[in-house]
């Protein structure tokens, strides 16, 4: 479709000069005959801060060395493909409005192939170079599970094809537990046995999935794995359960040669009342509990950190500060409504804070940011899929080179170690290593004078970060 590289791997096998030409011009006629879904938007090219076109970037610039790495690098985007392919801008109150002339809206495996094209082409022309998938989003669900586990090798087969012609590559990959009406009551933590073992399948055919494509990660999302009300739940069996499809999920993966990473992503409500995965720190206690922080990471996601009553930073501070940020979901939500609004991101601040945290703790590695972000339901034309993942991608590049003038600089991180500075010697010291207790302390205390405290300074740093911004 966009061949990578292609002259290259040519020449690498000693091609002629005719042969390339000729070889050049056969695919670029390929290309043209192929039907394409956006035929008046180019291939996505930075144009400066002062360019007023709508289709450029104007921050992003792919290749450009930031603190020692590439731009793309550092920020791993991915598109989620539930989004940009399969998401009608359907709201509590209306029906879909999304316009998509490529797409019939059948359950067919030729519309199911036919989506996966035109996905390629949107990540060629935005630059991006992952994409994330539930199983149910790629492949239309059959009458049985063997029909949609047929289904999903059919695709999956297709996407591996793409992969291979474009350098695009999975980021990660994941089973939709929780759209069918099967999973009402939950997948992991259903009631039902029978329900259980139908989810357990799943998982185990979209890990096949995830490995067949070289995918980075794998994630859990429970979006149904919580209760309505305690009258009918039972909660440590339900947890106990859990926790055993995610053992499961360990032990199949050594079966299978996966070396990727495995994600849960919290959120705190909506469908259920309560959901069990509700933050980073009910995460992080789960998986403490029943023996899993060696085998996961967390993948945060701002709409799901604000329905929770936190903010993005302080996820990703609790997720980073226990090794277990992995992956991000780069959306946002709206302040005045109370659902997952999945909004893509255009706040510079939030941009920054998350990016501070990235760069602090050295960077993603198996996980990216991932838009899981939908337009507007007004926003309904295919080039509103270009306008809004060009401003989630500068959004990003602009945090990325704040957050990295601010390290940099060395201010901020300096507050805060001067301001902690009385634990790095004498009592504090003592106490941080363990050689002292209450005995030693009421002597200390009762040896010195009131304790001083200085100013946070709040405010002269929020001052300190607007310098930058």
């Amino acid at each position: 479709m966009y061949p990578r590289n292609h002259l290259d791997q040519l020449q690498t096998q000693g091609a002629s000069s005719l042969v390339l030409l000729v070889t050049l011009l056969i695919t670029i006629i390929k290309q043209k005959m192929m039907s394409e879904a956006f035929p008046d938007i180019p291939v996505i090219p930075y144009e400066g801060s002062q360019s007023k076109n709508p289709l450029a970037f104007k921050h992003y610039i792919h290749n450009e060395v930031i603190g020692g790495k590439t731009m793309k690098d550092h920020l791993r985007f991915a598109a989620a493909y539930w989004h940009t392919m399969r998401n009608e801008l359907i709201d509590p109150f209306g029906v879909g409005t999304s316009s998509k002339p490529w797409d019939d809206r059948s359950d067919s495996i030729e519309n199911a192939l036919r989506r996966t094209e035109v996905f390629f082409e949107f990540l060629h022309k935005t630059g991006i170079d992952y994409y994330c998938f539930h199983d149910r989003d790629v492949a239309p669900e059959g009458a049985t599970l063997a029909e949609s586990n047929q289904n999903l090798e059919v695709v999956v087969e297709k996407l591996k094809e793409l992969q291979g012609q474009t350098g695009k590559k999975l980021l990660w990959g994941t089973a939709c537990l929780f759209t069918h009406p099967r999973y009402m009551h939950g997948a992991g933590t259903s009631c039902s046995a029978n329900v259980y073992a139908y989810a357990a399948a799943q998982v185990k055919s979209a890990m096949d999935a995830t490995v067949a494509l070289g995918g980075e990660g794998y994630v859990f999302w429970g979006g149904r794995e919580g209760y309505t009300t305690l009258l009918n739940t039972n909660m440590k069996r339900e947890l106990d359960n859990l926790a055993k499809l995610l053992h499961m999920a360990v032990d199949y993966a050594a079966e299978i040669g996966f070396t990727g990473k495995f994600f849960i992503e919290p959120k705190p409500k909506e469908p259920t009342s309560h959901q069990y995965d509700s933050d980073a720190a009910a995460c992080l206690n789960f998986l403490r509990e029943f023996d899993l922080m060696d085998h996961f990471q967390l993948n945060i996601e701002t709409n799901h950190a604000t329905l929770a009553n936190h903010s993005m930073h302080h996820e990703l501070v609790v997720a980073a500060s226990a090794g277990a940020l992995g992956s991000v979901d780069a959306n946002t939500g709206h302040p005045q409504l109370g659902w997952d609004t999945d909004q893509f991101p255009t706040d510079i601040y939030l941009t920054t804070q998350i990016m501070l945290e990235i760069l602090r703790m050295g960077g993603l590695t198996q996980g990216g940011l991932n838009f899981d972000a939908k337009p507007r339901r007004e926003s309904f034309e295919p080039v509103d899929l270009f306008h809004a993942h060009i401003g989630g991608m500068d959004a990003f590049a602009r945090g990325l080179k704040i957050a990295h003038a601010i390290i940099e600089d060395g201010r901020l991180d300096g507050f805060v170690s001067k301001r902690y500075s009385s634990w790095d010697s004498g009592i504090g010291s003592k106490v941080e290593s363990g050689e002292v207790g209450f005995k030693e302390l009421e002597e200390y205390a009762l040896s010195n004078d009131e304790p001083s405290v200085e100013s946070g300074r709040q405010e002269m740093l929020e001052n300190l970060i607007n310098e930058f911004i």
